[in-house]
């Protein structure tokens, strides 16, 4: 398995970049960002510092949309940084949340993120693509290589996910939802004629290591809040079981806890003091989140592991991130990375 860390960029950007060099001290492979261009710094600024800044992790957004910028400017950003930093970059990308709300507007279709994810892709990896009736090519870019992972929870997404993504983002960390996302992303590629195990899995959710579940918890219902948002947005299509496109019922242990949702406040968006997520109960938190000790880290990760989790994205919004960071490289990345023997 794999492990990434998921750093807000907020100011100054100098502490985005240290969180990052730090993760890539202890044993990360990968470095995510936010990706919403109101509520903190614009990200593709910051990952240019940081891959200047770090020798070997990969750096993309977690996750962008293709809503608030032309897909050909994104594609254009990360073929000039794989350019500048050897092809370092990854794209995490969704229908949108935070950066299309916040303006009032609204997710993009399904049609749009399969097609900007094609355009993305072709043009990032140096290949043409036709846009706009046009086709189009960098013409100063040669060998760029860039993967793009599709974030999904809804049936649709899910399915587009396993037809159109090289890997799949599922933002919780619950081992039963997280087995059933999965089966149902491998079902869409199998069925689309792909090999459901050429793709990544990369669960997400907040990290904290420590013995105050109390606090913890408290420090990471914001996550709740930030999933319910896109639940809501099924509920509202699906309903809280309905059928979805492969012939499975949403599940309920993903839909049921948002009933007392009364709104939600993008200004705190992501931060540990928001202060309106009271209808995320513990269970939820403890579900959704890793906390607790390393050994509880290491026992729930283990169990991802074996549904065919291929990365692990940790968030970092809370007061503990050097501590949390060092006990993973320490203790929890070793305790599931496959060890070789130096004299058998």
């Amino acid at each position: 398995m794999d492990f990434g860390v998921v750093l807000q960029t907020n100011p100054p950007a100098a502490r985005t970049v240290q969180l990052a060099k730090l993760a890539e001290a202890h044993g990360f492979s990968h470095v995510w960002t936010f990706d919403s261009h109101l509520l903190w710094e614009e990200p593709y600024v910051i990952h240019s510092a940081i891959l200047a800044e770090t020798n070997r992790v990969t750096v993309g957004p977690f996750v962008t949309n293709p809503a608030t910028r032309d897909w050909t400017v994104t594609a254009s950003v990360f073929a000039t940084l794989n350019e500048m930093y050897g092809n370092r970059t990854i794209c995490g990308i969704g229908r949108g949340d935070s950066a299309v709300r916040v303006t009032n507007g609204k997710p993009t279709s399904m049609a749009e993120l399969r097609e900007s994810i094609h355009v993305i892709r072709e043009l990032a990896n140096s290949r043409p693509v036709e846009y706009n009736g046009a086709t189009l090519q960098f013409p100063w870019s040669h060998g760029s290589k860039l993967d793009v992972w599709v974030a999904a929870y809804g049936p649709m997404a899910l399915k587009l996910a396993g037809e159109v993504g090289d890997g799949y983002i599922l933002q919780l960390a619950d081992v039963d939802i997280a087995a059933w996302m999965i089966k149902t992303v491998k079902e869409a590629a199998a069925n689309a004629g792909r090999d459901p195990d050429s793709l990544a899995f990369c669960v997400a959710a907040p990290m904290y290591v420590g013995a105050d579940l109390a606090h913890q918890r408290e420090q990471c219902r914001w996550f709740g809040g930030m999933v319910g948002n896109h639940v809501a947005d099924i509920v509202a299509k699906y309903g809280a079981t309905t059928g979805s496109a492969t012939g499975n019922a949403v599940p309920q242990a993903l839909t049921s806890y948002i009933e007392g949702r009364k709104g939600y406040d993008y200004n705190t968006h992501g931060r540990a003091e928001n202060d309106h997520v009271d209808f995320v109960p513990d269970e939820i938190v403890d579900r959704f989140c890793i906390l607790g000790t390393a050994d509880e880290h290491i026992e729930k990760l283990k169990a991802l592991s074996e549904l065919g989790v291929t990365q692990f994205a940790g968030y970092l919004q809370h007061d503990n991130k050097e501590e949390t960071l060092r006990v993973y490289g320490e203790t929890v990345i070793p305790a599931l990375t496959e060890h070789v023997r130096a004299k058998r």
